[in-house]
């Protein structure tokens, strides 16, 4: 009797103490979107590979299957600036990732998936958290650098994410424990992607991740983002991790001059270009060409080398990038001499209709020589551009927004035969040079500069 006496007191000392932890326990009032009903996958589709997504007790399920690439469950719709929250359960022996700002393009690797990842990673590197760039850039936050993030993880149990993305801004917490702090101006929009990565063929197929209780926030940010104590990672003209390992260099510090010249100064102009809040632009002057501060050039000679630099035109704006630039070739009125990768408002600037070769003067081609790719996936003028130049071997290839425009062969005869036909026919061995420098153009017209980065080619090492 006594001891059911004492088994009700402590009965009724547990539901008292439930009752008021439950009335003490602060009520969400956030306006969550869920982005899963819990019963189907109206509003999602598949992307990439072939792996398997079911729903199983309100989750859902990702299992991989065999010879096939990574896949991922996708969004129906694009989302720009949100906060997202969910919960997942992963095998141990899988990796995997939330993909936010992904899109899929068919002029980009076919269709592929590429864009942000939060990446799920439970083996013992414990990244989970970080932020991965899926299909271009590679890591670019990890949490190596964490400790109390890579502990945050708890294997073979659910973990909870929560994610915000707003303005150029990345933030990630694993469990509550701030994990990733990214500055990035990349991408800005795009769908949301639960991932199944693909597998080896000595893995199990048919092993499970698990998602549940996917939800997102659109409106009213500011009031609910949070503040993380952790230093972030800025990558506005700097190098990111795997950048550094590949071997490139910025080209342009995002501060100073340093490295650059007029292209027929000693020094770098005293007018005509500004350095502001991480931006070179080369300013407006009337349209005409190398008239006011004049081109600028860097101090080295490159030979086979990557470029990329971030650009972004005014309406009606001319400029350019060149390379294998001589100095001396042009002492004269006008830009300095190399082959020249074009940058312009096709709509507004009279240059588009002009050259002697149709198209041969549109942004991206190869200026009066080659029309790039007509297809090209420009972004609107005041937004940023990315172009990219290779050249290896003397095979060179043009490359706007991560999507190849054209590719010719240096010094070949159909290319020989194209600067006989062009305005540079007067310019002895033009564009032939073994090294060169880079060029940024000024054509009087207001253009911007950022992420300025090179990567010298060691053809005996590659």
């Amino acid at each position: 009797m006594k001891n059911s006496i004492f088994f009700n007191r402590i009965l009724l000392l547990c539901v008292v103490s439930l009752f008021f932890n439950c009335k003490n326990e602060p009520k969400d009032d956030t306006p969550w979107i869920n982005l899963f009903d819990g019963e189907t996958l109206n509003g999602w589709n598949q992307k990439g590979g072939i792996a398997k997504y079911t729903v199983r007790d309100g989750a859902i399920v990702g299992s991989t299957v065999h010879d096939t690439p990574n896949t991922f469950l996708t969004s129906d719709k694009m989302y720009g600036d949100f906060i997202l929250e969910l919960d997942y359960k992963v095998d141990s022996s899988m990796n995997s990732g939330i993909q936010i700002r992904s899109n899929s393009f068919p002029n980009y690797r076919d269709g592929r998936v590429h864009g942000y990842q939060v990446e799920i990673d439970p083996s013992d590197r414990a990244w989970s958290g970080g932020i991965y760039d899926e299909s271009r850039r590679g890591w670019l936050n990890p949490l190596d650098g964490n400790p109390a993030a890579q502990k945050a993880f708890k294997q073979n149990d659910w973990n909870h994410y929560r994610i915000e993305a707003i303005g150029d801004t990345l933030k990630t917490w694993i469990n509550d424990v701030p994990a990733a702090y990214l500055i990035d101006g990349k991408t800005g929009s795009g769908f949301i992607c639960l991932q199944v990565h693909e597998i080896h063929a000595d893995k199990k197929e048919g092993t499970e991740i698990i998602w549940k209780n996917v939800k997102i926030l659109t409106d009213s940010l500011a009031k609910y983002s949070r503040k993380s104590p952790i230093q972030p990672i800025n990558t506005k003209n700097q190098l990111t991790i795997d950048e550094k390992k590949k071997g490139w260099k910025l080209l342009w510090d995002g501060e100073t001059t340093e490295g650059w010249r007029g292209a027929k100064l000693e020094k770098f102009p005293e007018t005509g270009w500004k350095i502001e809040d991480g931006i070179l632009s080369v300013l407006a002057s009337g349209g005409g060409e190398s008239t006011a501060g004049g081109d600028i050039v860097t101090n080295e000679l490159y030979a086979d080398f990557e470029l990329t630099v971030d650009f972004k035109l005014t309406p009606g704006a001319n400029s350019g990038i060149k390379y294998y630039v001589d100095t001396e070739l042009n002492k004269g009125d006008g830009s300095s001499i190399g082959l020249e990768y074009q940058i312009l408002d096709d709509a507004l600037h009279p240059d588009a209709k002009l050259g002697n070769h149709d198209g041969s003067r549109t942004v991206s081609s190869l200026y009066d020589l080659i029309q790039a790719d007509t297809n090209k996936p420009i972004h609107p003028i005041g937004e940023w551009n990315t172009a990219y130049i290779i050249s290896k071997d003397n095979h060179v290839e043009h490359w706007l927004n991560d999507v190849k425009v054209l590719e010719y062969e240096r010094n070949s005869e159909e290319y020989l035969k194209l600067v006989s036909e062009s305005k540079y026919e007067k310019w002895p061995n033009f564009g032939a040079l073994e090294k060169g420098q880079i060029l940024l153009q000024d054509h009087g017209d207001l253009v911007s500069f950022k992420n300025v980065k090179i990567r010298p080619i060691n053809t005996i090492n590659e």
